[in-house]
């Protein structure tokens, strides 16, 4: 099924509000007990050197029902100040079956061309567009364009299109109250794969979530519990790492044992008790972005960002990183480093 080459590595601001908004922050950002600091353990961090050289191209079956497949190609290089990334977005990775019943797009090439610093340096919280690029190329888009209506009573969909009043949610056009993907018990099913991704109408295959596909080819195993090793997927927007959900026990200590990292996010935000909220008993709490409030004190292991400082494989003295978890956000809703 694949052929590829795998190179192994050498060694807009927005204000936070007590409602999740579009930057996917809320509520304080200091740090508990459990929390990791914010501030890099050292201001001199670069990641040259790591992953610089990453690159792999071969063939991806993108229909499982006629064995159709397509060329995927992606490189990582690295010079004095950025780190780039060309790819045409296609996963090499196998993937579920698209078009399906609830995402009905056909996975299709789109060009990437990406630059982030190759030192980055934190700086404040911001939304971006695209928070990331897994090492494969292909995108880390976790938000979604649906939504439903103010005091919506009905979960009748108009598919790819606007609101109405027969129809007062969408997949893809807006609304006041924005879906989530790949919440667990949410009435709607965007249709995404065991990589907790999917299709856009445009054909971009994209993750919303943990890429386990990524985490695999990089020699990760996992069970149901436990995971093997520390692993980067990705690198964000701004130049941190993307780590797959296992990590340090002790965030400063390599020596420790690996654990799975929980986000700071609940869905007890205030927009939960809002009268213009759809009803719960019809749209359970989590199914929109709307829903969910960090705080350091909810018993998690991530900031608002779902990031932390600490010691990594490939940065013993510490670095910045964001986390892909297991639940809400999945991967992290903003971004706190500086910008190229």
């Amino acid at each position: 099924m694949f052929d590829f080459v795998i190179t192994k590595p050498v060694w807009l601001t927005c204000s936070l509000a007590l409602v999740l908004t579009a930057c996917g922050g809320g509520g304080s950002s200091s740090s508990s007990s459990n929390t990791a600091s914010t501030t890099p353990i050292t201001d001199a961090l670069t990641s040259a050197g790591v992953l610089c050289d990453h690159k792999g191209n071969g063939t991806t079956i993108t229909k499982l029902a006629d064995n159709s497949s397509l060329p995927f190609q992606f490189a990582w290089t690295c010079n004095a100040s950025v780190r780039t990334l060309t790819s045409n977005g296609i996963p090499n990775h196998t993937v579920g079956t698209f078009p399906n019943p609830n995402n009905p797009n056909t996975i299709s090439p789109y060009t990437v061309n990406h630059t982030a610093p190759i030192s980055p340096s934190l700086d404040v919280v911001r939304p971006v567009p695209i928070v990331g690029y897994a090492l494969n190329g292909v995108k880390f888009d976790p938000n979604t364009g649906g939504g439903c209506i103010n005091n919506a009573t009905s979960t009748a969909t108009q598919g790819a299109g606007q609101v109405s009043a027969t129809t007062p949610c969408t997949y893809l056009g807006g609304g006041d109250w924005s879906l989530e993907a790949i919440v667990p018990n949410s009435p709607f099913n965007f249709g995404a794969d065991f990589n907790n991704a999917h299709v856009q109408p445009t054909g971009e295959y994209h993750y919303h979530g943990a890429p386990k596909g990524v985490f695999a080819l990089m020699g990760g195993q996992e069970d149901s519990l436990i995971g093997n090793k520390m692993q980067i997927v990705g690198w964000a927007s701004d130049g941190y790492p993307v780590y797959y959900k296992y990590a340090y026990t002790v965030a400063n200590d390599a020596s420790s044992a690996l654990k799975k990292l929980i986000s700071n996010y609940k869905p007890n935000s205030p927009a939960t008790s809002s009268n213009l909220r759809p009803s719960p008993t019809i749209f359970p709490l989590g199914t929109f972005r709307q829903d969910w409030q960090y705080s350091s004190s909810n018993g998690g292991d991530l900031d608002e960002c779902n990031g932390r400082t600490g010691v990594t494989p490939e940065f013993p003295k510490g670095t910045y990183y964001y986390v892909a978890t297991e639940s809400y956000p999945y991967l992290q809703r903003c971004i706190k480093g500086k910008l190229n």
